[in-house]
């Protein structure tokens, strides 16, 4: 038998055949486990991205924008927890106060600012107040932030000039539905919680006093102790010496206790007005798609340190008491207020021009 060329390629071709058919199998079979291999790769990032984004947070200075001027109490109490946090990350803490526009220019500087939890921002009541007094925002305060934790708050104690024949807040009360829009109550700002507290309790006692709006809580109590006022909405260590030495009357304190430094002020439930819970609070907030790791890192980190004893010594001595709160619990105080307050700016006819 002749073999040919042709019955060689004959015999070859199977043997081709099979060699193909390995080599496509080891090629299927290496890019299956590459992609097999991508595919794990994707997940251990997606589950190691929250706990790294917690490792390195702050990885540079957190900057917290104020919305009020320098030298105030709030910004004292910021660089007293600010440096605390300094202590303990290692990273510094700046105190960036940005006043003006109704807290509007600091707040939005924050709502756009990225949401990596260095830029954040210390709110206080007049962050949820603001969007029932002024319309078109350039931010949504519910929307834009996240509540990280509340700071401190501070309540409000009524005090009355000697001159108003009242001794109590019933006798106050009565003679107020006597003599409507007679009486005068000064608060440091249009539309601020003082200015609040005067309105919700004028829609609960019933009663008609004219506000007179004052360019800061300083220039309240020369015109508080002179009579040019009748009574006003103020926080404590503002008057404490003076309703001590008799020079105005402490008639109720907003807290829910009675003052230690004030011991024969009753609380306004006591009083005979129960529910009017008023006072201002402070806060931290970040821009909205901060990672809930640092959120929940800064939240613990900033009760540690309100929890300190040498901490709160130093809040209580600026009239500011320590407030510790979750996120969330920050997030229903934040909504309630607005709710409430909303209630009150509608009634009263409150506008900021």
């Amino acid at each position: 038998m002749v073999i040919t060329s042709a019955h060689l390629r004959a015999r070859a071709a199977p043997s081709r055949r099979l060699a193909g058919l390995l080599q496509l199998m080891v090629t299927m079979t290496l890019s299956t486990c590459v992609s097999r291999v991508f595919a794990l790769l994707g997940v251990l990032m997606a589950l190691a991205g929250p706990a790294s984004a917690q490792q390195v947070y702050p990885s540079k200075p957190i900057r917290i924008i104020l919305t009020v001027a320098a030298g105030g109490s709030a910004t004292v109490f910021t660089r007293l927890i600010g440096q605390k946090l300094t202590d303990s990350w290692g990273q510094p803490v700046l105190v960036d106060n940005r006043p003006g526009g109704n807290t509007i220019i600091g707040t939005e500087a924050v709502a756009k600012s990225p949401p990596d939890g260095h830029t954040i921002l210390l709110a206080s009541a007049a962050f949820v107040t603001l969007p029932s007094l002024v319309p078109h925002l350039p931010y949504d305060a519910m929307r834009d932030f996240a509540p990280v934790a509340t700071l401190v708050g501070t309540e409000f104690l009524l005090a009355l000039h000697p001159s108003v024949p009242a001794n109590n807040l019933q006798e106050f009360i009565a003679l107020a539905r006597s003599r409507p829009g007679q009486f005068n109550f000064a608060s440091a700002a249009t539309g601020g919680p003082t200015h609040l507290a005067g309105e919700l309790f004028n829609m609960m006692a019933g009663v008609k006093t004219q506000h007179v709006p004052y360019k800061g809580a300083g220039q309240i109590l020369p015109d508080l102790l002179g009579g040019q006022v009748q009574f006003s909405f103020i926080g404590p260590a503002n008057v404490a010496a003076h309703i001590n030495s008799g020079k105005l009357k402490g008639i109720a304190y907003s807290g829910r206790t009675r003052l230690p430094v004030l011991p024969e002020v009753p609380t306004f439930t006591e009083a005979g007005l129960p529910g009017f819970d008023v006072r201002t609070w402070y806060g931290i907030v970040a821009p909205a798609g901060t990672p809930k790791a640092i959120i929940d890192k800064m939240s613990t980190e900033i009760a540690k340190i309100l929890a300190m004893p040498d901490v709160r010594e130093k809040l209580l001595s600026q009239d500011a008491e320590p407030l510790i709160s979750t996120p969330e619990q920050f997030a229903v105080l934040m909504k309630a207020d607005m709710a409430r307050y909303a209630k009150v700016i509608k009634a009263a006819g409150i506008k900021i021009e």
